[in-house]
């Protein structure tokens, strides 16, 4: 006999009856809306005068009608649907609840009615569906299933009523259906496996509370999902649990808490955690060993792993490919590249073959130190051995031969690489188009792009602003702007620093009307202009000589964005004192200081050299 909890669980209409799930509409024939059924348990009150219609036509027959067609033609649902589609708003929470219970010892009927209340009827079912549902897979050990359903219920309720009990829910089901007390064990599962471990943990305690002691795999599984979202204490607050239920640990459960012990940066324990193993009949497996090599290299103790590397053979524990990887890449962290490759060399001569993993690790060491011509080597070592690069190898060859200053060699590469039909990744080109511009080779990178844009290669909006602004630097303004209009009919647009690149490029050109009109779209945008936007526009006018719209925008700028900028103001200063218009740039001063500029030295400089050429004009007047 199974025990049934011992907590208190209230009666059905009171466990359910502070549901938040209530029927929203009426399902008529040519409706598609999802219904949401209400929990409820009591019996519907009906008129007495329903009894008087022909069954398919009579409310309170619905669920004799439909576990008769269950029974003998459980396929033909879809057509009763017709049949009794006058009644089908009838079909609530309690009426799916009383079939499926009907349907207790042939779970396949159960899950065909079930399925078809949500699939064809557009029935969300209640929770306490759901749970008797599970109920009689569990029970049919139809564990697959019944952990599917859990899941979706899982999520059904953490969307629509976050408060809803399940696990109250499924104890209260336990009263009138057939019950497997696993259903307990895979509820925490379920929650672990939806990233839920904080009510896998709350599951689990209740379980103990109400006398369901857990397998071991489900603790298994807690401790797994705690120790991934760092966990620790919980983990050993379940492990230490574990033992005082009696429940088995087995080599599992050590290799997770092993793990704990190093992701927590306690290998000082790890020895006495390892003696307490054994003295429970565990000795360190290939996992073990493997996390513990793994948790030394990154620490940086390669004596203490390559002593755990030489214990495994003397305990008949063989290392394996992970086992090499780890000590590779301790070597080369070490800048012990050379001793890495030759324990390469051992792995394979011992009939080990490498991976990717495996090779990526040295080309990353070799990278490190500058000699990409072993990395070539190892690239075309893994070809030739059917392994195919994938995009860390690319990424760490292409940047390596940047970091060294060849990025001729990296673009080479690249084009080896295809060569082989090797996929780049598109983070890889975007990096060599960057670089490229960082070298101050614009022209190469503009080259590069339609080049692989003939493969289908679209740039990231900051390759193409990158490239914009380089090829600005250089005057370039207008293979910038076609840049420009290919990105805006990739719904892409400028940044800041690509606009004042542009506009920049155009005042210096004399095409300073153009900037304004760009200044303007990029407002529009919701892109605000800097101090270097509202300079470059001021002086590229008063290269000019249009001194008013320099004026004008001196103000504009002020008002609308707030950007005072003394060496614009000056610049427009300066070309009032060329042409000798003292009597106006004092009127103008005159304004610009109450909204907030300030003269400096060179302001003063300027007027004084301004006040000076006007007095000559004069003297040279009178002496005509």
């Amino acid at each position: 006999m199974i025990r049934r909890p011992s907590i208190y669980v209230p009666t059905l209409s009171q466990s359910f009856s502070n549901t938040t799930f209530t029927k929203i509409t009426a399902l008529s024939s040519s409706s598609s809306s999802l219904i949401t059924l209400q929990d409820s348990h009591s019996k519907p009150v009906l008129s007495p005068f329903y009894n008087l219609l022909p069954p398919t036509h009579n409310p309170n027959n619905i669920v004799n009608l439909i576990s008769s067609i269950l029974k003998h033609k459980s396929s033909h649902l879809s057509l009763l649907h017709n049949d009794i589609k006058g009644i089908i708003p009838h079909l609530g929470a309690h009426e799916i609840s009383r079939v499926l219970l009907r349907c207790q010892s042939d779970h396949s009927s159960a899950l065909t009615f079930f399925n078809w209340v949500k699939n064809d009827l557009n029935i969300t079912p209640s929770v306490h569906n759901y749970c008797v549902i599970v109920h009689i897979l569990a029970w049919s050990r139809v564990f697959s299933q019944a952990m599917e359903l859990l899941s979706e219920l899982i999520q059904l309720v953490e969307g629509v009523a976050p408060n809803e009990d399940i696990y109250e829910s499924l104890v209260g089901c336990t009263e009138e259906c057939n019950w497997n007390p696993v259903i307990f064990d895979m509820l925490i599962k379920a929650y672990v496996k939806a990233g839920m471990v904080e009510k896998g943990l709350a599951t689990f305690r209740r379980n103990i509370g109400a006398c369901f002691i857990p397998n071991v795999i489900a603790c298994n599984c807690l401790l797994s999902g705690l120790s991934r979202f760092n966990y620790i204490g919980q983990c050993w607050e379940v492990y230490e649990e574990m033992g005082r239920l009696g429940i088995h640990r087995n080599a599992y459960t050590f290799n997770i808490m092993t793990h704990v012990l190093c992701k927590d940066g306690e290998t000082n324990k790890v020895n006495g955690f390892l003696e307490k193993m054994e003295e429970e009949g565990f000795e360190p497996d290939l996992v073990t060993y493997n996390t513990l090599v793994n948790s030394y290299c990154k620490k940086r103790r390669l004596e203490d792993a390559f002593y755990l590397y030489k214990i495994m053979y003397v305990r008949g524990v063989m290392p394996n490919l992970i086992t090499h990887t780890a000590l590779m890449n301790g070597l080369c962290e070490e800048g012990k590249i050379k001793e890495a490759h030759q324990l390469f060399h051992q792995m394979v001569h011992r009939g080990i073959e490498p991976d990717v993993v495996s090779y990526n690790t040295l080309v990353s060491g070799y990278c490190r130190e500058g000699k990409m011509q072993m990395c070539r080597t190892l690239l075309h070592e893994m070809i030739g051995n059917g392994i195919c690069p994938d995009s860390i190898t690319c990424r760490l060859i292409v940047e390596g031969c940047a970091r060294d200053g060849k990025l001729l060699s990296a673009l080479n590469m690249v084009v080896e690489l295809k060569r082989f039909r090797i996929k780049i990744p598109e983070d890889v080109y975007d990096y060599l188009i960057v670089a490229l511009c960082n070298e101050g080779r614009p022209f190469a990178a503009r080259s590069f792009l339609l080049r692989i844009s003939q493969d289908g290669y679209i740039p990231k909006m900051n390759t193409y602003n990158k490239l914009v602004e380089s090829l600005c630097k250089f005057n370039n303004v207008e293979e910038a702007l076609i840049l420009k209009s290919e990105m805006v009919k990739k719904s892409m647009k400028l940044n800041l620093a690509a606009y004042r690149a542009v506009i920049s490029c155009l005042c210096r050109v004399n095409r300073t009307p153009e900037a304004e009109c760009l200044l303007k779209e990029m407002v529009s945008s919701g892109i605000l202009p800097d101090v270097e936007i509202s300079r470059a526009l001021i002086n590229g006018y008063c290269e000019e000589n249009n001194v008013d719209k320099a004026v004008s925008l001196l103000k504009f700028f002020t008002k609308e964005f707030q950007v005072y900028d003394t060496e614009s103001y000056n610049a427009v200063v300066k070309v009032f004192c060329e042409v000798g218009n003292v009597a106006e740039l004092m009127e103008l001063q005159d304004k610009l200081l109450k909204v907030g500029y300030v003269p400096n030295r060179l302001t003063c400089k300027y007027v004084i050299h301004g006040l000076q050429k006007v007095m000559e004009l004069d003297d040279d007047m009178l002496k005509v």
